[in-house]
């Protein structure tokens, strides 16, 4: 039996009634914990970079600012994170100029064994860790090669081509060509074309890569590992000094690290938006 519902003409209809979705409800409930449940971690390291502890950072003793105050003040512990940042500032610019050339190269010119190369690069990033560490640190053994900062850099630029590669070649594709072609058509020279048209393009997909080569560089451990000789760095001193606790200044430089992280977010962020604003008021 079906319940018909009539109004009199020329009133106005009625609206319609809202039908509650738990769907949409659900969905960001999961979302909130997914997120929340990433972030405990993080939480975590930042609460108890404050915490008064002594020999270990497990239980909460008490609140101060001595850990941010005196960094150094674990043995070796600011000895491993500069060699991690110097590792990773020089391995990301010979990764980044090596990757970006072999990029541009790929997409733009025809060569014999060009798909051959485009698999190869693929590899490294297939491969396990594990397997490319151990694989690295036995040719280094072959060949006599003292391991240290020489090894685990050459280790880093090995694993870091392929990933500035794969993100540069996608900016490179998204290139008008039209854009080249008019430069040349106004009888710019190859090396004015490139460093006036297609590198400012190109710039975005490089730091993007950059950035992504640098974060590799200073969170990976494995590699660095098989590869490191005598050379501590800052994953390998949180490893070595999980055993007997790890102490608060650690967390006090990880959670500077997020933080710098999370500013330079914003500032990339806030320059877009400021520039498309720009653009926007220039096409008015």
């Amino acid at each position: 039996m079906t319940t018909m519902t009539t109004s009199r003409p020329g009133a106005p209809a009625a609206a319609p009634r809202r039908r509650f979705r738990f769907q949409g409800l659900g969905l960001g409930v999961y979302a909130f914990l997914a997120l929340a449940f990433l972030l405990i971690p993080i939480v975590y390291t930042f609460v108890f970079s404050f915490n008064d502890a002594i020999k270990n950072n497990i239980a909460w003793r008490g609140f101060t600012l001595r850990n941010w105050t005196n960094v150094c003040d674990a043995a070796g512990i600011c000895d491993a994170f500069a060699a991690s940042i110097i590792i990773g500032i020089v391995s990301t610019v010979i990764a980044t100029a090596l990757g970006t050339m072999i990029a541009i190269a790929l997409m733009r010119y025809r060569f014999r064994f060009r798909s051959q190369t485009s698999l190869l690069l693929f590899l490294p990033m297939a491969s396990p860790e594990v397997v490319l560490g151990a694989g690295l640190a036995a040719q280094f053994l072959s060949l006599g090669v003292n391991k240290g900062f020489g090894t685990i850099i050459i280790a880093h630029v090995m694993f870091c081509i392929s990933f500035v590669v794969v993100t540069v070649k996608a900016r490179v594709a998204s290139l008008d060509p039209a854009l080249e072609e008019a430069g040349r058509d106004l009888y710019g020279s190859p090396n004015a074309v490139f460093w006036r048209i297609t590198f400012p393009l190109l710039l975005p997909g490089i730091l993007s890569a950059a950035l992504l080569s640098f974060s590799l560089s200073f969170d990976d451990f494995i590699i660095t590992n098989f590869n490191a000789g005598a050379v501590t760095t800052f994953p390998m001193y949180i490893y070595i000094a999980a055993s007997r606790g790890i102490p608060a200044q650690a967390n006090v430089i990880a959670s500077a690290v997020f933080i710098l992280t999370i500013l330079v977010v914003l500032i990339s962020q806030l320059t877009a938006a400021a520039r498309a604003k720009r653009l926007a008021r220039a096409t008015q």
